[in-house]
Parts: structure tokens; sequence; C-alpha cells
């Protein structure tokens, strides 16, 4: 079922597995590769990404809505292919027993997200350099989406597929 379609419990929250829900793009174009540059705000934290690069992964859990201030668009790429090239400003949070978040200490920027022993990075898209030449490929955690918002189904198909905990 749709964000909007769920029901409630009589706290007002929906029900249904934060896991049950996920949506992908229908349409895909190929990626040109080549090395992504980006960084905060205030360029404290700089960094490059080398291809291959996943498109972008959007999550609607309450933990990335507020981290971020909104859902947060994710694009990932191995740990051998990720390269700070500035960290001056850069802190982790452990944002829960099995992951991290990267983010710049003098600007505020939500940067990444990082699970334990994961042999991948998570960079938030809306910090990298433009163009990306990445698209939206998914949308994750929609059972968990915020109430002031619409996701449009029109655009994507649900995939059933399952994601580790944030």
């Amino acid at each position: 079922p749709m964000r909007s379609e769920l029901a409630r419990t009589p706290s007002g929250q929906r029900r249904g597995s934060r896991k049950t829900s996920c949506w992908t793009a229908t349409t895909r174009r190929p990626l040109t590769e080549f090395i992504r540059t980006g960084g905060c705000l205030c360029g404290g934290v700089r960094f490059r990404i080398h291809p291959p690069v996943r498109d972008v992964w959007v999550c609607h859990c309450s933990q990335c809505r507020r981290t971020s201030g909104h859902y947060w668009a994710t694009t990932a790429v191995s740990l051998e292919r990720f390269e700070l090239t500035e960290l001056k400003t850069l802190r982790w949070f452990r944002s829960s027993a099995t992951a991290r978040r990267g983010f710049c200490h003098s600007c505020g920027a939500s940067l990444f997200w990082h699970k334990n022993d994961s042999e991948q990075m998570n960079v938030s898209a809306g910090s990298i350099d433009g163009p990306t030449d990445l698209l939206t490929e998914r949308h994750i955690y929609l059972d968990d989406a915020g109430d002031y918002y619409q996701i449009h189904p029109q655009e994507l198909r649900t995939t059933g597929t399952e994601m580790d905990d944030n």
C-alpha cells in the first residue's frame, strides 16, 4: 500500500513494517563512468568517488529525515573507490549499534552513512558536485515517510526489496 493508504495506530503512527515497502524507478539510462567530487557547504570536507557508483536511493526512515531535515538521497561506492581529500571538519555520529553518519561540524552538512564492517560508503547525492549523471533508482522505508509530503507512484514500481537497519 502507498504511504497515505496505511492504517494508523491510535497514536497516529502508521502500521506496517519499515522494511517491506520499496519503490524502484521504471526507466534507466547508461551511466557515464567518471570521477565525481563533492563536499560540504563550507568546504571543510571534500571527497572524490571513483566509478562505478550506484544510482541514488531515497531513504524515508525517521533517522534519515531527522539528520537531513527531509528524506535522504544517497549513492554508494566501495570504500576502496572513496577518497577523502579534505577532512578538517568531518565528524562521525554513531546513529545506531550498526551504523554511523558523517557530517561537517562547521556547516552541519549531512554527508555520509556507513554501516559497521561494510565495504561500502553511502554518500549524500546532494553533496556531489554536478553534473552527477545519476538517476534516482529506488525509494526505501516508505512506511516511515513523513506525513507532510507525497510520493508519486505513477513514476515508480514496487520491488519488495528489503534493506538493512539504519
